[in-house]
């Protein structure tokens, strides 16, 4: 914990964590302020977390959430209030301490210090305040240090951008790369519908992101806040700039847990939770576990999501518990999906409805949840029927497992990359930027149409890579993606229906129907998920081992 004072009223630091708070008190600082959201990262020490030990230590907390590269003129307006209102010395936090310097010096100029001084101010601390010079007074500003350029930039460490990084280098060692990625931690999140299920431990599913990154890669330990492509350059949140030749954009997708009303405060207590979280899914297997009777909710957002059938294996495999143990006739499961389907590729949902039968599942189609009250254990969607008309309807729940709506980073939504919906805008089947020809995108950051799940990233790893070195005249032809993605469907502990799948629903079976028949629940595919998956993510994808994923070349070059 890095305490930098900016006056006598304020500092600023980055994220604190509980055992911090007493350190804080003793100090002398009578106020904390975060500034950062929860859940913006996996791990996270939440809000209400530091809030009860703050408490304690007689400090008072207030909530003022902003998002990175998103300061808006009535959050500048609450922090110039609160700073005045609240009890000093205060100590403001977010992940890095940037967002807070950012808020005081818009704040600051605005009762008129002079921008230069604000600079100055911000500069000693070790804070550069670029990203928002345009606001402040451009010409205050000093010239920062020329940007660091880098052959080939890939933003993202989780699943797509370590995979890609990795098959890049076992094709070109030599290559000059550099990773951006502000996280500490690397999670497997395919696991964490097993981890939910008591299958596995949390702690499976965790790995430092250190251990992982290739070891000739340049780690960029930030977060980028904008995007000038035209340029070849973009800017993080610690004030430096990047410059590239070639730029592969993983960036993942944001859960947006703000977007259903009541949800943010309610998760991880009074029955709410979601196997979407590494923090949360223990909690999931809690409550199947302590479960006796009542209402189990099971709701599943608009597409596109992460894996659009996780919230259906949380489903079934709780279903399983309370069937094993004699309980399902005393508890009512029920299934809320904003689609008008079970599962997109028909050929799978006779096995599931199998299930959905054997669980008394009561399905309920086009409902969308939009808030959640604890107090009351109610949950409220709306309804669409098939002329568009919509009605609010709600129910009661004991327990409810949530899939939050999902959306690209903000950072990328407010980019020039992507298309009308907030996604970069990528070929479907060279992977590569429809206007910016050195620019390629993986994961679940893009919108080809295919599925977001981990094993279309593994697919598409080797198809970037190989195009991005095509680019550099490494490598010949072209390669291309076929819209590849898998969702082994956890129908019960011990069996998946293991659903592969390309471009307009046709099916990709990785295997001969006499080992795994995808359209049947199997004890193979249960068995590739939960012993030998994990194993190929760790030590094969992450590495760069390309095992069933070579891709195709064609040998025409990229137009």
């Amino acid at each position: 914990m890095d305490l930098k004072q900016i006056d006598d009223e304020l500092s600023v630091c980055g994220q604190i964590g509980s055992n911090d708070v007493e350190r804080i008190a003793r100090q002398g600082y009578k106020a904390i302020i975060c500034n950062r959201p929860d859940q913006e990262e996996s791990g996270q020490p939440s809000f209400a977390e530091i809030s009860q030990d703050a408490e304690k230590q007689g400090l008072a907390m207030l909530y003022l959430p902003v998002v990175s590269g998103k300061i808006t003129e009535a959050k500048v307006t609450a922090f110039t209030e609160s700073v005045k209102e609240l009890p000093k010395p205060i100590l403001a936090y977010c992940r890095t301490g940037t967002r807070c310097t950012e808020l005081w010096a818009l704040s600051a100029v605005t009762q008129g210090m002079k921008p230069a001084e604000v600079s100055a101010t911000a500069q000693g601390l070790g804070y550069d305040l670029k990203s928002i010079q345009a606001r402040l007074g451009k010409s205050s500003l000093e010239r920062g240090p020329a940007a660091a350029h880098y052959n080939i930039l890939i933003i993202g460490a989780g699943a797509g951008g370590l995979s890609v990084a990795s098959s890049i280098l076992k094709r070109a060692p030599q290559a000059q790369m550099a990773i951006i990625e502000p996280a500490e931690k690397h999670y497997y999140q395919p696991g964490w519908t097993l981890v939910g299920a008591g299958v596995f431990k949390p702690q499976q599913t965790e790995r430092t992101m250190a251990s992982l990154m290739p070891r000739t890669a340049k780690w960029l330990k930030a977060s980028v806040v904008s995007f000038d492509p035209a340029n070849n350059l973009l800017r993080l949140d610690d004030g430096r700039a990047v410059s590239y030749d070639r730029l592969v954009v993983a960036a993942g997708l944001k859960l947006n847990w703000d977007g259903v009303e009541g949800l943010t405060d309610s998760l991880g207590h009074h029955g709410v939770t979601s196997n979407y979280s590494y923090d949360l899914a223990p909690y999931t297997w809690k409550l199947v576990q302590e479960l006796r009777g009542g209402n189990a909710i099971f709701t599943q957002p608009p597409m596109p999501i992460k894996c659009a059938g996780a919230p259906q294996k949380a489903m079934y495999l709780s279903a399983d518990y309370w069937h094993r143990k004699g309980l399902l006739e005393k508890i009512n499961v029920k299934f809320f999906n904003a689609g008008p389907v079970l599962f997109g590729v028909e050929a799978y949902v006779p096995a599931l409805m199998n299930y959905i039968q054997r669980y008394q599942v009561e399905l309920n189609f086009s409902h969308n949840l939009t808030k959640v009250d604890v107090a009351t254990k109610t949950a409220w969607f709306d309804k669409t029927d098939s002329e568009g008309n919509k009605e609010t309807v709600k129910t009661g729940f004991d327990m409810i497992h949530v899939c939050p709506p999902q959306q690209a980073p903000d950072f990328i939504r407010n980019s020039p990359l992507v298309d009308g919906a907030g996604w970069v805008d990528v070929d479907p089947e060279t992977l590569a930027h429809k206007v910016f020809g050195n620019i390629w995108a993986l994961g679940d950051v893009m919108n080809a149409p295919n599925a977001k799940t981990a094993a279309a990233a593994r697919m598409q790893a080797p198809v970037v890579a190989h195009n991005v070195l095509a680019d550099c005249n490494i490598t010949q032809g072209t390669a291309r993606y076929n819209g590849y993605g898998s969702c082994p469907l956890t129908v019960a502990k011990g069996k998946i229906v293991l659903a592969e799948f390309g471009y307009g629903g046709k099916l990709l079976p990785s295997f001969p129907s006499w080992l795994i028949d995808g359209t049947k629940p199997s004890r193979a595919a249960w068995s590739l998920k939960k012993d030998i998956l994990p194993f190929v993510y760790w030590n094969g994808m992450l590495k760069g081992r390309e095992w069933l994923v070579k891709p195709s070349v064609s040998a025409a070059k990229i137009q």
